[in-house]
C-alpha cells in the first residue's frame, strides 16, 4: 500500500497518510506525496475541499525518529535543503485556494501537529493528543509550527507548548483555540465529511478567494485587506456562480454552482 492515499467524492478530496504501523511518522513518499496531491488539487476545479487525515490510531507522529540519525550525519547544506523541502507543504497548504480540514483522529506530534495547525479547521476526535514534541529530541521545529501555533493560540500559550513538549488533550486543545471542534471519536469521519461537503458545495473560486483573504489578514494592516476585498469581490462578482446565486435567490430556489 502506498505511504499516501488519495480519494476523492462529491467534491472533497481526502488525503490519509497511510503508515498505521508507525502512528504515520512522515516518509520521503509521504512528503512527495503531499506536493504532489496539493499541487494538483489546488488547480482541479471540480474539488471544493480536501480533508487531510492519518490511518489508524494516529493523525501523525511527525518525523520518523528511527531515521533522524541518518538524516543528521548529512552536511549541513543537504540537511538544510532537505527541511526546505519539507516545508514547502505547509506553504501549499496555505496557499492552495483549496479549504483543508485536518480531520485529527489521534495523536499529532511534532511535524504532524505543525501539518494539522496548517490546515484551515481542525476537527478533532477525543482520544486526540497534541504536542509540539520537537524540544524532547534536542530540536527547535519546522513545518511552519511557530507561525501557525502563535496565530492560533496565541504568544504565550504557543511558548508553553514549544518550551516544554507538554502533550494535550482534545478538550485543552478546543479550549485554547488549536481546534475548532472535538467529537466522540465514531462520529469523527461522518463530522469531518458533512462539513467538508458543506464547504464543497459553496462556489469554489469564491472559497479560494475568501481564503486568500482570511491568509492575508493574519499578517498585513486593515488598509491593504480593504484593497484586497476590493479586488477580489468585484472578481467574484464577476462569475458565472455569482449571477447564478442572485438569479436563485430572485426565484426563492436553491442555487446550482458549477465552479464558474
Amino acid at each position: 500500500m502506498p505511504d499516501l492515499i488519495e480519494a476523492v467524492e462529491d467534491g472533497v478530496a481526502v488525503l490519509t497518510l497511510n503508515r498505521p504501523e508507525n502512528l504515520n511518522a512522515l516518509s520521503d513518499d509521504i512528503r512527495l506525496g503531499l506536493l504532489d496531491s496539493l499541487t494538483r488539487l489546488g488547480a482541479d476545479n471540480a474539488i471544493g475541499c480536501i480533508v487531510l487525515t492519518g490511518a489508524g490510531r494516529g493523525f501523525c507522529a511527525g518525523g520518523d525518529v528511527k531515521t533522524m540519525g541518518s538524516r543528521s550525519a548529512k552536511v549541513f547544506e543537504e540537511r538544510a535543503a532537505g527541511i526546505a523541502l519539507s516545508g514547502r507543504i505547509p506553504m501549499l497548504m496555505h496557499n492552495t485556494p483549496k479549504p483543508i480540514i485536518g480531520m485529527i483522529n489521534g495523536v499529532a506530534v511534532g511535524a504532524g501537529l505543525s501539518m494539522a495547525a496548517a490546515c484551515d479547521i481542525r476537527i478533532a476526535a477525543r482520544s486526540a493528543r497534541f504536542g509540539t514534541g520537537f524540544i524532547k529530541i534536542g530540536l527547535s521545529g519546522d513545518w511552519g509550527g511557530t507561525w501557525t501555533l502563535t496565530r492560533l493560540v496565541g504568544t504565550a500559550k504557543a511558548r508553553e507548548l514549544f518550551y516544554t513538549g507538554e502533550m494535550i488533550d482534545a478538550e485543552e486543545a478546543l479550549h485554547i483555540g488549536l481546534v475548532n471542534k472535538v467529537v466522540d471519536d465514531a462520529d469523527l469521519f461522518a463530522a469531518t465529511m458533512a462539513m467538508a461537503r458543506r464547504i464543497a458545495s459553496m462556489p469554489h473560486v469564491a472559497l479560494g478567494y475568501t481564503k486568500k483573504n482570511l491568509a492575508a489578514a493574519e499578517t498585513g494592516g486593515f488598509a491593504d485587506s480593504l484593497d484586497m476585498e476590493a479586488f477580489n469581490q468585484a472578481r467574484c462578482s464577476q462569475m458565472e456562480d455569482h449571477r447564478e446565486a442572485v438569479q436563485a435567490f430572485k426565484e426563492k430556489r436553491k442555487p446550482v454552482f458549477t465552479g464558474r
